[in-house]
């Protein structure tokens, strides 16, 4: 992404939730720029990890080539778990290892279920009128 220059709009430390909050504009950006690659140049650009920068909001008005970005920078990961919902974590991630996390747990849930309703189906045969 040699072609999009950065300019930082507003940068916000608050110090309540321990993060900086990061208003930018990737000039000439709009329709060429993904997530994870603005994730990537912020991360550069302040010294921090990948997993700390959080990606909120990224819009470009209509008719412009200009891509206004707001960004969330933690300084610890554990900070961003506690503070934001969980699907802004996982769009972090790439997306196969997004949907293996997202399937591992429907297979957890449906496990549990299946256990609960044998459960309740034997405590039903066991517990009859006298």
């Amino acid at each position: 992404m040699a072609s999009v220059e950065l300019v930082t709009i507003e940068d916000r430390k608050n110090s309540l939730l321990n993060r900086h909050e990061m208003s930018v504009i990737f000039k000439n950006a709009a329709g060429r720029i993904k997530r994870t690659e603005a994730t990537d140049i912020i991360a550069k650009q302040n010294n921090v990890e990948k997993k700390a920068v959080i990606p909120i909001s990224m819009v470009c008005g209509k008719g412009k080539t200009d891509v206004r970005a707001v960004f969330y920078i933690y300084t610890d990961e554990k900070e961003a778990i506690k503070h934001l919902p969980r699907y802004r974590l996982l769009r972090n991630l790439p997306k196969e290892e997004r949907k293996k996390i997202i399937a591992d747990e429907k297979a957890a849930k449906l496990k549990a279920k299946q256990a609960s309703a044998t459960q309740s189906k034997t405590r039903g045969q066991s517990g009859g009128r006298r």
